[in-house]
């Protein structure tokens, strides 16, 4: 069985960093499994990609949170990490890992998800 459980998240204040890690369970990172960073505004559809970790040095992230966002992944410990510098408040969202086998920015198209943790950033 799947599990995947995210923490990390938080309040913090515009321009400050933190760091979401995302533990998997039943899910093979080190065979190549891809663990996918979403985030979801209330009201907003869920399926706004952040980054997108595939392998070792095989990442991904949306143009727009290049420079700030930064993936990585921890095959020993079967976890991904989503890095967050220089928060802004359209920041806030709940993010959620998502794993699937193929490195894709389509939420439908990743198996199994995490609950979720909220980011909230605000002064």
């Amino acid at each position: 069985q799947v599990q995947l459980v995210e923490s990390g998240g938080g309040l913090v204040q515009p321009g400050g960093s933190l760091r979401l890690s995302c533990a998997a369970s039943g899910f093979s990172l080190a065979h190549g499994g891809v663990i996918g960073w979403f985030r979801q505004v209330p009201g907003k559809e869920r399926a706004e990609v952040s980054c997108i970790s595939s392998g070792v040095s095989s990442t991904y992230c949306a143009d727009s949170l290049k420079g700030r966002f930064t993936i990585s992944r921890d095959n020993a410990e079967n976890t991904v990490h989503l890095q967050m510098n220089s928060l802004k408040p359209e920041d806030t969202a709940v993010y959620y890992c998502a794993a699937g086998d193929k490195l894709t920015v389509v939420a439908d198209e990743y198996d199994y998800w995490g609950q979720g943790t909220q980011v909230t950033v605000s002064s």
